[in-house]
C-alpha cells in the first residue's frame, strides 16, 4: 500500500513543538490530547504510513519530561458509553490503556472522574480504581460555567476542586473519548498552579482537523464524516485570520467557546494576548508530515465512505439520530463521493445475489477481491476469511483446510454444553479450528501465517453482521463496513 506520511518526521516535529511550548511557560504545560492516545486507526486510515500508536512514541521521547492524568465523565459511566472502535465501554477503555501505559514505563499520575453527581456507575468505577491502589480524584460541575467567569476562576469555581499533584514539566490530560472533561481539569490545574506562584501553561494536541490543509480538503472532510453523531463541523479560524491575516481551519466547538476560554486564561493568568485564537492554542504537526497528498486524499474519500456505512448501520441498530444519517449524506453530496468508488461493496452485493444469502467481499493488498457467503457450518465472514488465506497460501479451493475432528467438538461444544440456540461457527470459532489444525498440519498452519497479512484490507458485508464476527474482525485490522440490512428477522443476534 502507498504511503503517504511519513511518521517518523511527524513524531521528531511534534517532540521538538511540545518541548518548545512548556518553555514559554514556567517550565510547566498542561497539555490537553485529544483523539486516541493508542489505537489511532482513523488516522492510520487517512493518512497512510501513520502508525496506531504515533502520539504514545512521541511520549515515549518525552517520558522523563511527562506524566499523565486520565479523563472521564461520571455522565459517560452512568449511560456505560461505548467506545465505537473497540466495542468496550469507556471505564473499560481506561483501564486497559492503563495497563498499556505502565507496560511502556510511561508515568501515570491519576484518574479525574467529572462532572460528578453521585452516579452510582461513578461510585463503582472510583472504588475499583482505589481498590487497585490509583489515585483517584472528583471533579463536580464547576460552579458559574460558562459565563460567570469570576465565578469560575475563583475558589467557588475551579478552586472547590481537588489539586492535583504532579512533578513534571509535562502533564499530559486525555480522556477515552470527546466530552470527558480534559479542558475543564487543564484550567483547573491551572487555577490551582498559579494561586501556588507557578506560572504554567494551557496547549491543545488534536490531531484533527490539520490547521494547515484546506477547510474542504478530503483529510479534513474524513474528520466531520467520523464525529457526524457529535455535530462538529469544520470552519475557518475567524481569530486567527482577524490576528495574523492566515487562513487556518478548526472546528466549531473550538471556535464556539474560544472566547470563553480565552476569558478564563486571561483572569487566570494576567495575560490578555496569551493566546489570540484557538489555532494559537493547538501543537499539531501533523500536517507537516504528508509526503504525498493525492495518496490520503483518496484514503480519505474511502474513509468517509466506510464512515458512511457505518453511520447508516447505526442508525438501522438505533445508536445514532436521524440528525447524523442526514449530515454524513450531505457530505457525501457536497464531495461527490459515491459508494461505487469502494471496490469490495459490488462484489459483496453481486455474491450475495447470486447466493441468496449473506455474503462477504474482501480486497487483499495486491487487489484481488476473494468472497465468502453463509452457509449452514459457518458465517459469511469466516467463510471470507478461510478463502482470503487460502489464496494468500496458494492452497487449493477444494481442499479443507479445518478437520472435520476438530470442528465436531466445537459444534458439540456450542450445542450441547453452551446450549447456543445456533451452531453455526463464527469468526473467532474457525480462527480457533485453525489454530488447532496447525499444529499438525501444515498446510494449516501455512494459511493461518498469512492472517496479519489482512491487516488493512477493505471488506463488505452485505448485512450487518452478529458482533461477535465485527469483533473478530476489527482484531485483525480488517477495515469493515456492513449494509445497513438486517442479516435476518431475528431480534436477538442478527
Amino acid at each position: 500500500m502507498k504511503k503517504g506520511f511519513d511518521n517518523d518526521l511527524y513524531i521528531r516535529l511534534q517532540s521538538e513543538k511540545i518541548l518548545e511550548r512548556i518553555k514559554k511557560f514556567d517550565n510547566k504545560l498542561y497539555l490537553e490530547f485529544g483523539g486516541k492516545l493508542f489505537d489511532d486507526m482513523h488516522a492510520c486510515r487517512v493518512l497512510p504510513g501513520f502508525e496506531s500508536d504515533a502520539k504514545c512514541r512521541i511520549l515515549m521521547k518525552l517520558k522523563d519530561e511527562s506524566e499523565i492524568i486520565f479523563v472521564i465523565s461520571a455522565a459517560d459511566l452512568e449511560r456505560n458509553k461505548i467506545r465505537a472502535d473497540f466495542g468496550i465501554p469507556y471505564g473499560t477503555d481506561v483501564l486497559r490503556l492503563i495497563d498499556k501505559m505502565r507496560g511502556l514505563g510511561l508515568n501515570m499520575n491519576s484518574v479525574v472522574v467529572t462532572q460528578y453527581l453521585g452516579q452510582p456507575a461513578a461510585d463503582k468505577f472510583i472504588n475499583k480504581l482505589k481498590n487497585h491502589g490509583l489515585k483517584t480524584y472528583i471533579h463536580r460541575k464547576t460552579k458559574g460555567y460558562p459565563t460567570e467567569v469570576d465565578v469560575i476562576v475563583s475558589d467557588e469555581g475551579y478552586g472547590a476542586n481537588p489539586y492535583i499533584e504532579t512533578t513534571k514539566p509535562l502533564v499530559v490530560v486525555t480522556a477515552p473519548g470527546p466530552g470527558s472533561g480534559k479542558l475543564a481539569t487543564c484550567l483547573s490545574q491551572l487555577y490551582h498552579e498559579y494561586k501556588r506562584g507557578v506560572r504554567a501553561g494551557y496547549a491543545k494536541f488534536e490531531t484533527f482537523p490539520i490547521w494547515n490543509l484546506p477547510l474542504r480538503h478530503p483529510v479534513n472532510v474524513a474528520y466531520e464524516a467520523a464525529t457526524a453523531d457529535l455535530g462538529d463541523i469544520n470552519m475557518i479560524d475567524p481569530y486567527h485570520l482577524e490576528a495574523y491575516g492566515v487562513t487556518t481551519v478548526n472546528y466549531n466547538r473550538d471556535i464556539e467557546c474560544f472566547p470563553i476560554v480565552k476569558s478564563i486564561l486571561t483572569k487566570i493568568t494576567g495575560d490578555e494576548n496569551i493566546y489570540k485564537s484557538p489555532t494559537d492554542m493547538g501543537v499539531n504537526m501533523a500536517g507537516f508530515g504528508i509526503v504525498d497528498d493525492e495518496v490520503c486524499r483518496e484514503a480519505s474519500r474511502q474513509e468517509i465512505i466506510r464512515r458512511y456505512y457505518k453511520t447508516e448501520c447505526d442508525y438501522k441498530t438505533g445508536n445514532v439520530s436521524a440528525d447524523a444519517v442526514e449530515r454524513i449524506r450531505l457530505l457525501m453530496n457536497e464531495n461527490k463521493i459515491d459508494v461505487s468508488e469502494r471496490k469490495v461493496t459490488h462484489y459483496a452485493l453481486e455474491r450475495a445475489e447470486a447466493c441468496q444469502s449473506a455474503a462477504v467481499a474482501l480486497e487483499l493488498q495486491d487487489g484481488k477481491i476473494v468472497t465468502g457467503k453463509s452457509s449452514k457450518l459457518m458465517t459469511a465472514c469466516s467463510s471470507a476469511v478461510l478463502n482470503a488465506v487460502k489464496t494468500l497460501s496458494n492452497i487449493a479451493d477444494e481442499m479443507l483446510l479445518l478437520s472435520p475432528v476438530v470442528l465436531a467438538p466445537i459444534i458439540r461444544l456450542k450445542k450441547e454444553v453452551l446450549r447456543e440456540d445456533k451452531v453455526k461457527l463464527a469468526l473467532g470459532d474457525v480462527l480457533t479450528a485453525l489454530s488447532i489444525c496447525a499444529a499438525t498440519n501444515p498446510i494449516a498452519e501455512k494459511a493461518m501465517d498469512m492472517l496479519v497479512q489482512l491487516r488493512g484490507c477493505d471488506a463488505h458485508a452485505s448485512c450487518i453482521l452478529p458482533e461477535s464476527d465485527i469483533s473478530v474482525v476489527r482484531k485483525l485490522g480488517i477495515n469493515l463496513t456492513c449494509e445497513p440490512e438486517f442479516g435476518s428477522k431475528d431480534l436477538y443476534g442478527f
